[in-house]
Parts: C-alpha cells; structure tokens; sequence
C-alpha cells in the first residue's frame, strides 16, 4: 500500500511539471498587457532605408546590406514614425490576436542624452513646432501664387529648355541623359531599375519604375515626382515620395533647378543642369510636323502611331545628333520604345572613343547604325506589335562641315539636296518593291506572283513583330544603310524625313520643289523658316488628303538661312 501511494505521488509531481511547462510556454500575460502604446529607445530604431551619402560612415551598424533586395521585402506590422514625408521602419512583434487590422500602434521615442537622432541623415537640426508651421504658411503662399501664374501669358518658344541628367554616383555613375522640352514623344522621362526607363540605373535598391520627369507646360518647369518607389526620392537631400510608403502611392511634383541632386535609394545620386534654348542650340534649322490625320478615313478616328525625335547632341557626344521617325503598327508602344533606345544606342556605341575616331577619320559610320539597330531589335519586346524607324545620324568636323548617314527598316524615307542634287537616303521595305522582293527570293521561299503582304503586313522588316519573325524567316530586321553625304557650308543642302502617310501621298521630286519655292518666298534669313517649311509639307499632304498619320522633319543645313537655331 505505502509502495501505491508513492507511486501516485510521483505520478502528481510529474503532472504538477508538466502543467508548469505549459503555462509558462504558453505566456498567458501576454493577453493582460495589450497596451496600445509602446515606448522603445532611440537606439533601437533601425536606419531609415533612404539615407544621405556624406553621412554613410559615421552611422553604418545599422544600415542593411548592399545587396539586400529591397523591392521584394515585405513586412506585416510596421511601426512608423513620420516626420516631413520620410517613414521610420522599426520591425514590432505581432500583435496580439484580438487585434484587429485598423488597429494602429503609437511609438514614444525616449532619446538617450547622448544620441541625437538624425532625421534620415538630411536633417541636422531638431524639428520644431514652429517651423512646421512656416512651411505650412510657405506652401500655401506657393499654392497662390501657383494660381495666379495659370492666368499670366507665357510664350512657350521663349521658354524652351534642354534638361540634361548626369549620374555623379552609384553603380550607374557617368551615365548621361537629356531631352528638349519641346519633344513630347520622349516625355516623361523615367528612372528606374529596368527597361524602358529612359535613366537605367542598375542598382538594388532602385524601384523598377522608381520617379519621372516631366515638363510642365502651364509653369514652365520640369518637375520630379516619385512614382510610389519603396526607398523614397531625395531632391537635394529632402525627401519627396508618398509619406506613406507602404501603400506605393506616388508623391507630389516638385519643381527641379539646375544644380539639383536627386538621389534615388542610398547610392544613386543624379546631377540636373537645365540649359536654355540659347544653350542647346542645334548648328542648323530644325522643324517638326506631325498629325494623325483623324478625319481622312470617312470619319473613322486614326490613332497616333508616328513618333518624331531627334537628339543634338548626343549624350556625352558634342559633335553627333541623331534626327528619327518611328511609325507603329498594331499600337505606338513599340515605336515610343524604340525613339528612346535608338539614340541611346547610338550614344553608347560612339561613346567608346575607338570607334568615334573610327567614324571620323573614316566618315563612315556603317558599323554603328547597323549595331545599334540590332541592340534595339534585341532590346524590344513586343509579339504582337512593330514600327519601321528611319535613323539619320549627322557629324560635323572642326571646319564646320556637316556628314549624314541614314538607317531604316519600313517605309518611311529620308530625300537629302545637296547643290540642287536629290538623293535618296532610304529603301523601301514594302513587300510590292522590287528590291525587297527580290532579297526574299535569295532567301529560298520567293513571294508567289501578286502576293504583296506576308501574314497580314505589307512589310518585310520592321522592328518588333517577334511572333511574325517567329512564324516566317523572310521578316527581317537588318535595315538599309546608305553612303555618307558630306554637306559643305555653301551648298544649300536640306533634308525631308517623313513617314509613309507623306510618301503616299507626294513624291520625293515634288516635296524639294516646294521646298525651293518655299526659299525662294522666304529669301533673305527668316526666324523658324524651318519649322514653317515643315509646316508647309503637313499642309500639302493634308490637302491631297492623305489616310495615314504623317510625321515630317525639315533639316535646313543652309546657314545663311539659320537665324534661329533652337531645338523643337
């Protein structure tokens, strides 16, 4: 019996552990403590993730690691402490699981006497009450007079700028970007981590789409805005994005300056410089024309698939500029893309100083056009969508003497007149002209006699259409490159690209002589004279009443003739 009962009583201490263990594991204060507010120690707060670069090494125990992915992490409770737009990310345990989603968790900041808090590395002085409030004063002094700018009349050729971007650090640094405020094909100006951002910076912690650029017509600015990125936008080391990062909701336009500093992550620094027209100028007449032409098919509405650009100079390149049209089928995405990766291809294959020598020394710049229309023929990514693109790339020597060399794949065409001689700069790739029929037939599979299209299209290269590539090898994306034409300063030479929709239309002979009479009106030095004859072209073509979009650049190498030479 005594032997019974001191195994029961063994038996009673083993569970009275056992229940012990439970409870302690199981932590039930924790469901008696649920206050809502927390305190936590200045110490303890990680880094913010944007951070200024003069402050990196004073401060580097608690910033993350350079090649943590950033745009992929994703935390279910974070507490924030927001203070002028920038958010504080401290990791909490999760709550308690009575705790609903709209619950919020308030955190009390006790800092040590010893440690100042550094408000995202940008601030160097406490925030005080008061100066909150003049920045409030502030913004709705510029909030008024905002509207009252909207009813001052500007003149938008007087306003014209050239924005030019340069990355002075990070991964990326030394590359260069620059667009006319007058050239609405390429704008917005995007940067971002991937493809097509027109500023591709190849940094972690860079969001895919991270902010843009773009001209405001109405204040005659450029202006910044972060597009909802998840490390924040800097300008001039004050953050601009959502003050709610984690809802990627994109931030306000802020007006940018020459001699600003955007930073993008931690790393990623870009310098602005904002030159005017004067600054920019291109060393001959340049006008651009172009209009979709709506009504000239019983009503039915066209959309704008035409694409004008021209770049002068090239990024980093003082003495190349590239002038281009790309007209889309099937939608204008492909042909929007590939106006913005020509010139950069081009600017980075004559960056490499080999092969701009190369060109000069040569005049010839064969090898550069034909790799840069495969870089961009590799680079886009449309199936179901092409564009033709005509490319004609202009150099100039020390003696101001100018050289033009031509690209293209489609149908629209290039006529350059040097000393009243036409030449014909491009090919036409229709599958009705004899030359591309015939590169066909060397491909072994001829066209069958009268058949004029291949799946659909009346053209046999393009860029983009990879699912039609891929269904029949006779498309092509090698374009026709001509011969060099060197362009002296006397010979009255001038240039007329334009897509097919000016072509159809009005023959290459008839669009010179307007040309000529149009100089012969116009004799002595005229202000945008080639703009006005670009005009004229548009005009003619719709009063033949073409049925397609037309897009035309004049080109006036005549200097006599140039008296104002900024960029459109």
């Amino acid at each position: 019996m005594a032997i019974l009962e001191s195994i029961v009583g063994v038996l009673l201490l083993m569970l009275l552990l056992i229940l012990i263990i439970v409870f302690l594991a199981c932590k039930p204060w924790r469901f008696f403590s649920c206050s809502r507010s927390r305190t936590i120690k200045a110490g303890e707060l990680d880094r913010p993730l944007v951070s200024d670069g003069a402050d990196l090494v004073r401060n580097q125990g608690n910033e993350l690691p350079r090649g943590y992915d950033l745009e992929g992490a994703c935390f279910q409770n974070e507490g924030h402490l927001r203070s002028q737009g920038l958010v504080y990310k401290q990791r909490l345990p999760n709550t308690a699981p009575n705790s609903t989603q709209s619950d919020s968790l308030v955190l009390d900041v006790i800092s040590d006497a010893s440690e100042d808090i550094v408000v995202g590395q940008t601030l160097k002085r406490p925030l005080l009450v008061q100066q909150l409030v003049e920045d409030q004063r502030s913004s709705r002094q510029n909030l008024e007079q905002d509207r009252l700018q909207q009813f001052v009349p500007k003149d938008p050729l007087d306003q014209r700028t050239c924005l030019n971007l340069e990355v002075i650090a990070g991964p990326s640094h030394g590359h260069r970007c620059s667009v006319l405020s007058t050239n609405p094909s390429r704008l917005p100006l995007t940067l971002g981590r991937v493809s097509p951002s027109d500023v591709l910076l190849k940094d972690s912690e860079v969001s895919g789409r991270h902010a843009s650029i773009n001209w405001n017509l109405n204040k005659m600015k450029w202006e910044l805005v972060d597009m909802g990125s998840l490390n924040g936008t800097l300008l001039n080391s004050l953050p601009i994005n959502n003050p709610d990062s984690g809802s990627r909701q994109w931030g306000d336009p802020m007006e940018l300056a020459s001699g600003d500093v955007i930073t993008l992550g931690t790393t990623s620094k870009v310098f602005v410089h904002i030159s005017s027209q004067t600054e920019s100028q291109v060393p001959f007449g340049v006008g651009v024309a172009s209009d979709p032409m709506a009504l000239r098919r019983g009503g039915k509405k066209l959309p704008m698939e035409d694409v004008c650009y021209y770049q002068w100079p090239l990024d980093g390149i003082d003495q190349f500029g590239i002038f281009g049209i790309c007209d889309g089928h099937g939608g204008a995405e492909a042909a929007k893309s590939a106006s913005k990766l020509l010139p950069e291809m081009v600017a980075n294959l004559l960056s490499d100083s080999l092969k701009r020598e190369r060109v000069l020394l040569q005049c010839d710049a064969s090898d550069v056009l034909r790799d840069a229309f495969y870089q961009t023929e590799t680079s886009l990514n449309y199936h179901y969508e092409g564009c033709t693109a005509t490319v004609l790339l202009v150099w100039t020597d020390s003696d101001g003497n100018f050289f033009a060399q031509c690209a293209n794949l489609g149908d629209s065409a290039c006529v350059i007149n040097v000393n009243g001689k036409q030449m014909k700069m491009t090919e036409d790739h229709r599958i009705s002209s004899y030359t591309e029929r015939l590169r066909i037939q060397q491909t072994g599979e001829p066209l069958k006699e009268g058949e004029t299209r291949l799946c659909g299209l009346n053209l046999a290269r393009m860029l983009g259409d990879k699912f039609l590539k891929q269904q029949d090898s006779r498309f092509s994306s090698d374009p026709y490159i001509s011969q060099v034409v060197h362009i002296d300063q006397a010979s009255k030479a001038f240039a007329i690209m334009a897509s097919d929709g000016f072509w159809d239309v009005i023959s290459a002979k008839k669009a010179v002589q307007q040309v000529l009479q149009m100089r012969e009106k116009y004799s002595t030095a005229e202000e945008n004279l080639a703009e006005k004859t670009a005009n004229m072209l548009l005009s003619e073509a719709r009063t033949v009443r073409t049925k397609d979009n037309t897009s035309i650049i004049f080109l006036d190498f005549d200097s006599s003739r140039v008296s104002c030479k900024g960029g459109s």
